[in-house]
C-alpha cells in the first residue's frame, strides 16, 4: 500500500479489533470442523463437573463432556446456522426489494404492506409462532429466522433501487435495449453493495443472538448436539456449583457479537 496514503489516514481501531475477534472465532470454527480434543458428545460419570485443568482447559459439564470440545463444535453450529439464516434473508429480500423498487405501482404497494405487517411484530415472536406450528429443531429455526430477516433486507434494497433506477446509466441501458433483468441485477444491484454489505454484517450479528436465544429456550439445536445458546441453557442450573460451565460459551457469544458490532461501525481506514 502507498506510504503517502497511510500517512493521510489513521487506522480505525474498532474495525481492527472487530476483525481480530471474528478471525479468532472463524479459526475456532475451522479447527472444530476437523479436530476437537475429545468427542464433544461422549459422556462420563467419572468426569462430571470437573474444574478447568490441563487435560480439560474449560472443565467438564454435568454429563462429563469436555467443554472446550463442545464450545468448538457449538461455535461452528451457531455460526453456520446464523450464516444460513442471513443467506435466506439476503436472497429473498434482495429479490423482493429489487422488484418492488424497480417496478413500483400496485406490486410495490402489496408486497410492502405485507413487509410492513411482518416488521410490525417482534422477530422472535414470529419465529416462535413458526416453530410452534412446524416443530423445534435447527432446520426449522433456520427457516423461521430466515423468513423473519427477509423484510429488513427487502426494504434496504428497495430504497437503493428507487434511488438508482432514474439515474443516467440506467436510462442509457434502457435506450440500448437492455432487459429489465439485466438492468436490475447487472446495472443497479452492484451499486447497492456498500449498503447491502453493512446490512449483512448487522444481520449476522442479530442472527447469532437470535439463534442463541432460540437454542437457549430449547427450540433450536437439540441435545446432544452442542450450540452456544444450548450450552448456556444447560449451564444455568450450575452457575454456583460449576461457573466455568457457562463461561466459555458465553465468552464466545460476546466475542462474535462484539466483533460484528465493531466491524459494522467502521472501515479499515478513516480520515
Amino acid at each position: 500500500m502507498n506510504i503517502k496514503l497511510l500517512k493521510k489516514h489513521k487506522y480505525n481501531i474498532d474495525f481492527i479489533i472487530g476483525s481480530v475477534l471474528l478471525l479468532f472465532a472463524i479459526l475456532i470454527v475451522i479447527i472444530g470442523l476437523f479436530y476437537t480434543p475429545y468427542d464433544p458428545n461422549v459422556m462420563s460419570n467419572e468426569l462430571k463437573n470437573i474444574s478447568p485443568s490441563l487435560l480439560h482447559p474449560f472443565g467438564t459439564d454435568n454429563f462429563g463432556r469436555d467443554i472446550l470440545s463442545r464450545v468448538m463444535k457449538g461455535t461452528g453450529t451457531t455460526v453456520i446456522i446464523s450464516t444460513m439464516i442471513v443467506t435466506i434473508g439476503v436472497l429473498f429480500g434482495t429479490l423482493i426489494g429489487a422488484i418492488t423498487g424497480y417496478y413500483g405501482g400496485w406490486l410495490d404497494e402489496v408486497l410492502m404492506r405485507m413487509n410492513d405487517a411482518l416488521l410490525a411484530f417482534p422477530s422472535l415472536l414470529l419465529a416462535l409462532v413458526f416453530v410452534g406450528i412446524f416443530g423445534v429443531g435447527k432446520y426449522n429455526i433456520i427457516l423461521a429466522l430466515g423468513l423473519v430477516f427477509i423484510p429488513s433486507f427487502s426494504r434496504i434494497v428497495r430504497s437503493e433501487f428507487i434511488t438508482y433506477k432514474n439515474m443516467d446509466f440506467v436510462n442509457n441501458a434502457i435506450l440500448l435495449g437492455a432487459s429489465d433483468f439485466r438492468i436490475m441485477f447487472v446495472h443497479i444491484l452492484p451499486n447497492t453493495k456498500p449498503m447491502l454489505l453493512s446490512a449483512v454484517v448487522v444481520g449476522l450479528n442479530n442472527a447469532v443472538l437470535a439463534e442463541a436465544g432460540m437454542s437457549f429456550l430449547g427450540l433450536g439445536v437439540q441435545p446432544p448436539d452442542p450450540s452456544l445458546g444450548r450450552m448456556l441453557s444447560e449451564a444455568q442450573s450450575y452457575l454456583f456449583n460449576a461457573p466455568w460451565y457457562a463461561l466459555a460459551p458465553g465468552l464466545m457469544i460476546v466475542i462474535i457479537v462484539l466483533g460484528f458490532s465493531l466491524i459494522s461501525g467502521g472501515r479499515l481506514f478513516e480520515k
